[in-house]
């Protein structure tokens, strides 16, 4: 997101000996990356944070090569989210704000070309807020580019 992560996360790679990772500064939305160049790409609580997750998950699909896994977890819902959530800023930070229904996520990843789609792990969310009682949770999903 900015050149102090991208830094940071260099002199990590250097300490620990790691010569076969690259590090680039990026949007999501728009990834410094040539078509078909990447054999996996790993996310944790990222495309929430996104306003336009489809063209992530297109963007995704443009850069791996086939036979490519993406691995991706994010939070989620079981329904929709009330609107004062989703136009909260704080909410979106915690990776809240911008959760989608767990089917409408799959989809784009679907929509976008992905194959073998499937949902590894799922934790519920647990929150004293009652507008968030049973409605978020956390998931993994694994796909592959044919």
């Amino acid at each position: 997101m900015n050149e102090a992560m991208i830094k940071r996360a260099r002199e990590a790679a250097e300490k620990y000996g790691y010569n076969n990772v690259e590090f680039r500064l990026g949007e999501i939305e728009a990834l410094p990356v040539n078509d078909s160049t990447v054999d996996a790409i790993i996310s944790n609580c990222v495309i929430n944070l996104s306003t336009d997750k489809p063209r992530v998950f297109r963007e995704s699909y443009r850069v791996m090569k086939s036979g490519g896994r993406i691995t991706v977890s994010d939070i989620v819902t079981n329904g929709e989210l009330p609107e004062s959530l989703k136009k909260d800023l704080n909410a979106w930070a915690s990776c809240i704000g911008g959760a989608l229904p767990e089917s409408e996520y799959i989809n784009y990843i679907k929509n976008a070309g992905f194959k073998d789609i499937k949902v590894l792990e799922e934790a519920i969310y647990e929150s004293d807020d009652p507008q968030l009682e049973d409605k978020i949770k956390s998931i993994t999903v694994e796909a592959f580019k044919p």
